[in-house]
């Protein structure tokens, strides 16, 4: 029997699984319910949305959400949208950024969040571990570039984008395609899945 999901939410905001490899300690960020249409798998949440405990409650998620054409509004209703990212809590910081995301969530959580989403109809891959967990035959084989410009071949189901953080912004100039090639076809989508 498919537990609820308001258990299940329950249960991910109590997870101390990695506890004793957070230094900021666990604070899982995840927004879901079983009516959710729209799933977006990210990374992991950065300092401010540790902070915060709201997810995607940065700049990264103002560029996302207008990539998806997503009002904060719809973004955070979490009857139309479940936030589920690779790793729940935030993973501290690296030499060259935000560390990756904990290799024990994606395969604790996200299979029995899956089974709660009964109205999944897209999910929007979210970064390169968001990708690889999800297409894991592109794992070594594509870069994230051509798997966001192969969009379509991954479709119904899933619709990869860069991760929106700042770097993104150096990507897509190098990238031009992306806004005239990907970002209608994504906005598209997401409205599909929204009715």
């Amino acid at each position: 029997m498919t537990e609820s999901a308001s258990a299940l939410l329950h249960s991910i905001r109590a997870c101390t699984i990695c506890a004793a490899a957070l230094k900021a300690g666990p604070r899982p960020v995840v927004q879901f319910a079983k009516s959710s249409r729209l799933v977006i798998v990210g990374q992991a949440p950065g300092a401010k949305v540790h902070e915060s405990g709201v997810p995607w409650q940065d700049a990264s998620g103002d560029r996302l959400r207008d990539w998806t054409g997503l009002s904060a509004e719809e973004f955070y209703d979490p009857k139309k949208v479940a936030l589920v990212p690779m790793g729940f809590c935030y993973p501290g910081k690296g030499a060259n950024g935000d560390l990756p995301p904990r290799p024990e969530c994606a395969p604790h959580w996200h299979a029995r969040v899956f089974d709660v989403l009964t109205e999944k109809r897209l999910v929007l891959l979210v970064g390169s571990y968001a990708q690889a967990h999800y297409l894991p035959a592109t794992k070594g084989r594509k870069t994230l570039t051509e798997i966001v410009r192969g969009f379509p071949s991954y479709g119904p189901d899933f619709f990869p984008l860069p991760h929106p953080s700042w770097r993104s912004g150096i990507w897509m100039k190098r990238n031009a395609w992306f806004e005239a090639e990907v970002l209608p076809p994504l906005r598209k989508a997401v409205r599909q899945a929204l009715r």
